[in-house]
């Protein structure tokens, strides 16, 4: 199967170094490309996309604003993932972007192989913001998101089993599958699969999403530490 590509980014030579990438690929194709997010959701109307590398900073409508209206349902059921390409590491860009519906972010200097890899994960539903990257994300941005009661506010929560959200924890401190099914004696394809119901009772695209919800309703604080009602 090959995956379909959309380039989106206000610099030509950077969209033009990305396409000949990603054409020396046999499951890949660039098949758009567009100069900033109006262009983008445009072109999105007319052709079918599988995975979109998006710049955040941009003319007319940047790459945040453009996310959140993909995300949001302004495009047809199922479509594209977004990848968020940005310059500097943890920009404040790029954690707005992720809670906007991006599926992960990389930086714009990253080893092709890397932003190969990165292209597939996100196309078979992954997220693409490593461990590390996501403690020290949250760690940074947690003080930009609204102020939390003790408890943790979203009803939802409620949904999770102990073991969900013993499980949500983990992956809110920025541990893998295989680090969580280490922890909680399990195996990686169970801990997957509690992951995946986490993410339907949630209503969530990706463990992304989850990480920045736990950190919202205060299930989890800056740090990696458990909120009020943390299990295990």
């Amino acid at each position: 199967m090959t995956i379909r590509v959309m380039l989106v980014d206000d610099q030509v030579l950077l969209r033009t170094g990305f396409r000949m990438v990603l054409a020396a690929q046999p499951d890949m194709e660039v098949v758009a490309e567009a100069g900033d997010g109006v262009e983008a959701l445009e072109v999105l109307r007319a052709t079918q996309v599988d995975v979109i590398l998006m710049d955040v900073r941009m003319p007319h409508l940047d790459g945040v604003e453009t996310t959140r209206r993909i995300c949001a349902g302004e495009q047809p059921e199922g479509g594209p993932k977004v990848l968020i390409l940005t310059t500097f590491d943890l920009d404040e860009y790029a954690f707005s972007a992720l809670k906007a519906g991006a599926s992960g972010f990389m930086l714009k200097d990253v080893p092709p192989g890397d932003l190969l890899a990165a292209i597939r994960a996100v196309q078979s539903g992954d997220a693409v913001v490593a461990p590390s990257t996501t403690r020290r994300l949250l760690d940074r941005f947690t003080p930009m998101l609204p102020a939390t009661s003790a408890e943790p506010s979203r009803p939802e929560l409620g949904r999770l089993t102990d073991r969900e959200r013993e499980v949500l924890l983990l992956v809110a401190q920025g541990l893998s599958n295989g680090e969580i099914a280490a922890r909680l004696v399990l195996s990686e394809a169970t801990v997957k699969t509690h992951v995946g119901r986490i993410l339907t009772k949630l209503n969530l695209r990706d463990r992304v999403q989850a990480v920045v919800l736990a950190y919202e309703t205060g299930l989890v604080r800056a740090g990696g530490a458990g909120g009020a009602g943390a299990q295990g």
